[in-house]
């Protein structure tokens, strides 16, 4: 048998030496109940159970659930207010082998919720990471509030400044399609006012305590379940659902027929207002015509 060179066996050390070198591990987003335990998948539970490592919002909200399914696999908090390091630490675990599974406290992982930022990481590092799907309250909610559903814009919170929310609602009144948000309970009067009076009186529900023993689902006007909520205190999580804006006029020649039409019955702010509220034009510039063709019939 001839005697191995001296390259040879540098190239068997080589591979020796990475066999044991562990490969990198996987980032799985694993969605859990929005309520009812029993709304979670078996390859959610599977992934759960062979994790090394269960990165959670709260330790005990996931616990919980974790007891309720007999799983012990350790757990790592990661929330909005240690998000930046608890990152790093995760990375370095998956980076050394380890798998790793993102939950939240309930529903699809980094929906209105924290770990952007982890699987922004791990893509950059090189880590496969996989989508677990299963419950959610953003769909669940679309999906029983009676409105369209074929396109939709998620708005998650509201901001809580006045100034930054009535600056997204005008953004928002423009846009044609269903518009979901996220609300808490203490603040779902506030939210749904202010949406009746940015977006104007339509049609909305509000979907609350979703899959949960005192599930209910309000279909109504805006104002009529600002009026509801007001006189009955909500509890739980909420989601509003509310129809996107009925948009009449988009061009020019559209803007100009509508804007000389109400001329001719109403007044030069009364014509804006409604041509404004039927299309997708900045109040700005819907006055700015009307001003021109105003000049043009004197």
């Amino acid at each position: 048998m001839a005697t191995p060179s001296i390259h040879n066996k540098k190239h068997a050390k080589s591979q020796a030496a990475a066999s044991k070198m562990p490969s990198q591990g996987e980032l799985f987003l694993v969605a859990t109940p929005i309520g009812n335990l029993g709304d979670i998948t078996l390859r959610a539970l599977e992934t759960l159970k062979s994790a090394d490592t269960i990165a959670c919002e709260d330790t005990r909200t996931s616990g919980f659930l974790l007891k309720h399914y007999a799983i012990s696999v350790p757990l790592v908090p990661l929330h909005a207010h240690n998000e930046a390091g608890a990152s790093e630490r995760i990375i370095e675990k998956m980076k050394g082998g380890e798998n790793v599974a993102l939950i939240s406290d309930a529903g699809t992982p980094l929906i209105s919720d924290p770990g952007a930022r982890l699987v922004k990481a791990a893509i950059e590092a090189g880590i496969r990471v996989t989508p677990i799907p299963g419950a959610s309250a953003l769909l669940s909610a679309l999906t029983v509030a009676g409105l369209p559903t074929d396109t939709f814009f998620f708005a998650g919170f509201l901001p809580g400044k006045s100034t930054e929310r009535k600056e997204l609602l005008l953004w928002l009144k423009t846009i044609p399609t269903t518009l979901v948000f996220y609300e808490a309970p203490h603040r779902l009067t506030e939210t749904l006012a202010a949406l009746g009076a940015a977006l104007g009186d339509r049609s909305a529900a509000v979907a609350r305590e979703l899959t949960k023993l005192h599930e209910e689902c309000k279909r109504n006007s805006l104002s009529a379940l600002t009026a509801y909520y007001t006189a009955t205190p909500p509890k739980g999580e909420c989601v509003i659902v509310v129809e996107g804006t009925k948009a009449m006029a988009v061009s020019d020649a559209e803007i100009d027929a509508a804007l000389r039409e109400k001329l001719q019955t109403g007044s030069l702010r009364e014509a804006v207002d409604v041509v404004t509220e039927h299309s997708r034009w900045a109040r700005s510039d819907v006055y700015a015509r009307a001003l021109a063709l105003k000049k043009e019939q004197a």
